[in-house]
């Protein structure tokens, strides 16, 4: 964007637009979104380490402050799995801990101004960083991909290929409505992972473009800064609630689905 006038529509799509790497050559077998790749490594790796410094000073007497939250979190997400999961897998709490830690790292950075992060990358030549990659759609899709392939998982282990496959053409309506038993049952199960990942989706790129409309229409003059400024913060704590919310639902809804997988019509 050197040496562009920005406008504020420039300077929105400019923020939007993810940096990209094609695999592939002239044909490119597909595009990688560098920034929603690289930054979802990154808090899942900075998570974890946290997560590693609570344990390594775990004490069985009186813990210290990150020991204490790191617990009372840990039981808060595996109580709600407990409840929530009527199966006997032991993966299900691990498996709701990943995606609402992960989830939550992810979405917080949303309370970092973009300017915050892609100045100091544009001084090193990279000129497009979308950060937030919650707000990417192939980083929800992608998890949400993972939650289908995990349904299928359960299933089969529940009920074995046979009665996963008997199952889904004849319920609910019986093997005299095999079509449309199929039908209904391949709309189901798609339904649930598209579902998921534009729920996240859509709620945290909203939220992106209002947070960059604010901070444009907020740029003229004092007054203009003073408004922004007010409105901006007003959208930021807010979003306190919609970031752990937003995680929490894609947590819940996997658990259930994984739940829902197992059971019998």
């Amino acid at each position: 964007m050197a040496g562009e006038a920005l406008t504020p529509t420039s300077y929105i799509q400019h923020h939007l637009k993810n940096l990209t790497a094609q695999v592939g050559g002239d044909g490119p077998f597909w595009t990688i979104n560098v920034d929603t790749f690289v930054t979802a490594v990154l808090m899942g790796l900075l998570i974890v380490f946290a997560f590693w410094l609570a344990t390594r000073k775990a004490t069985a007497g009186v813990p210290g402050k990150w020991q204490a939250f790191v617990e009372i979190m840990l039981e808060f997400v595996d109580k709600q799995a407990r409840d929530t999961y009527h199966g006997t897998s032991k993966l299900v709490t691990p498996i709701a801990i990943t995606i609402f830690f992960w989830i939550l790292m992810m979405n917080l950075l949303k309370m970092i101004p973009a300017d915050f992060i892609a100045k100091p990358l544009e001084l090193m030549g990279v000129h497009y960083w979308k950060p937030v990659p919650t707000a990417d759609v192939n980083a929800t899709l992608g998890m949400s991909i993972s939650v289908f392939f995990l349904m299928l998982v359960f299933a089969f282990r529940s009920k074995g290929l046979g009665g996963f496959a008997k199952e889904f053409l004849t319920a609910p309506f019986g093997k005299w409505m095999m079509p449309f038993n199929l039908i209904l049952n391949i709309v189901e199960w798609v339904s649930k992972p598209i579902s998921l990942a534009m729920r996240l989706f859509g709620n945290m790129f909203g939220g992106e473009i209002v947070f960059l409309l604010i901070w444009v229409l907020g740029g003229a003059g004092i007054v203009g800064m003073l408004g922004g400024a007010a409105f901006g913060l007003g959208w930021m704590l807010f979003h306190l609630l919609v970031i752990p919310l937003q995680a929490f639902i894609f947590m819940m809804l996997s658990i259930v689905y994984l739940s829902l997988s197992e059971d019998s019509h």
